[in-house]
């Protein structure tokens, strides 16, 4: 992975600039932490990864992070769909990010609320915030969400590409046309907590079931508009159409499928009927299978991915977007190639016309509020 060119050098750019000096920057998605434990190099021991190196290999690192202006990063505990031990997986990458915060003190504070990115801002630190990604990690156990939260996780993606015991998964077969009744009493116990109801990742049924549910903002931490790309992960219409009643916000994402339709077109040979790739399949090999008959796969760009902005603040309102990067070592667009493209992405708006308030909204405020919104509604 190259890393980032270097960006254009305008007016635009120097605005850019100058507004992530005092508008927070959040993303609300990265993966380092499964990166960090997949790294041939480092096996998970966050010393031995450096992070305060630039790793050219992959996207995010510490001086790039800083060259991008983040206030506030959301790291994910993923966890493997169908894990024979969620819980235990959850709570390792907690660990590996807890030793972040404890090896990079100056750089990193603990994300516990929305006061400690505006402290982080003012401080010249990120806030970090623990996430955990696939609610399988709770061992259908409601009370492992007040442990996870006493570990200091503020957001919890319901399920990742694979349908579990009681949410039905956007890119899987759906087993429980929705949200089980169980499923229902999490958000409501996420609700309790102030912990953030993620809906990235669901199937459209449970978008809709939770928004029904829920007593507090949710989001989707990192999908994009359906209606410019079909991948189930994106958020459809419909569902749209319901996010600024409910006081949520919609980050929007960097993952080239999420952003292409022809980039999504060129894959479906090597995804099944639901969007992901099949169990067992060689993907390099699928995929330069693809590249012999249909050549190189197309680029996703920032120019379609502010489209993608562009409609979404059409569709549901400048109040509620966001952005979530999804950076995890893998395919990345033109012009978004890691944590330190943040304000490109800001300039290119400035260039669409957007004004300063909507992109301080964008960059962080939107955020912010929903965080917000959910500590007040706990308890």
């Amino acid at each position: 992975m190259a890393l980032a060119a270097p960006p254009i050098q305008d007016n635009a750019y120097a605005a850019a600039l100058a507004l992530l000096e005092r508008a927070p920057m959040i993303d609300g998605h990265n993966d380092l932490p499964y990166v960090i434990r997949l790294s041939r190099t480092a096996k998970g021991d966050v010393a031995a990864y450096e992070l305060g190196n630039v790793h050219a290999e992959t996207d995010t690192d510490i001086p790039r992070m800083q060259a991008g202006k983040l206030a506030g990063q959301f790291f994910a505990a993923y966890v493997p769909p169908n894990h024979p031990k969620p819980a235990g997986f959850a709570l390792a990458q907690i660990a590996l990010m807890r030793d972040i915060l404890s090896r990079h003190a100056s750089v990193f504070r603990p994300g516990l609320s929305a006061d400690d990115v505006e402290a982080a801002k003012a401080e010249g630190r990120i806030a970090l915030f623990m996430t955990i990604e696939n609610g399988s990690a709770i061992d259908n156990e409601l009370d492992a969400l007040d442990a996870y939260y006493g570990l200091g996780v503020r957001l919890m993606t319901l399920c990742h590409n694979g349908t579990h015991d009681w949410c039905d998964s956007a890119t899987d077969a759906p087993r429980h046309n929705g949200l089980t009744a169980f499923g229902k009493d999490v958000i409501r116990r996420m609700n309790k907590l102030g912990m953030v109801v993620d809906l990235a990742h669901v199937s459209h049924k449970v978008m809709h079931d939770v928004l029904d549910v829920s007593s507090a903002p949710v989001v989707w931490s990192h999908s994009n508009a359906f209606s410019l790309c079909d991948h189930p992960r994106n958020v459809p219409d419909d569902v749209l159409d319901r996010v600024a009643a409910a006081g949520g916000v919609v980050m929007a994402t960097f993952v080239p499928d999420f952003i292409s339709q022809a980039s999504r077109d060129w894959h479906r040979p090597a995804k099944d009927q639901y969007g992901k790739t099949p169990d067992g399949m060689d993907y390099k090999k699928a995929e330069a299978d693809i590249a012999a008959k249909a050549g190189p796969r197309p680029k996703a760009t920032l120019a379609q991915f502010c489209d993608h902005l562009d409609y979404l603040a059409r569709r549901i309102g400048h109040d509620h977007i966001g952005i979530g990067s999804d950076f995890f070592g893998g395919a990345v667009p033109e012009g978004l190639e890691d944590t330190s493209t943040f304000p490109g992405l800001i300039a290119e708006l400035i260039r669409r016309g957007w004004s300063e308030e909507n992109l301080e909204k964008l960059a962080g405020g939107n955020t912010l509020r929903v965080l917000r919104a959910v500590e007040q509604k706990a308890g």
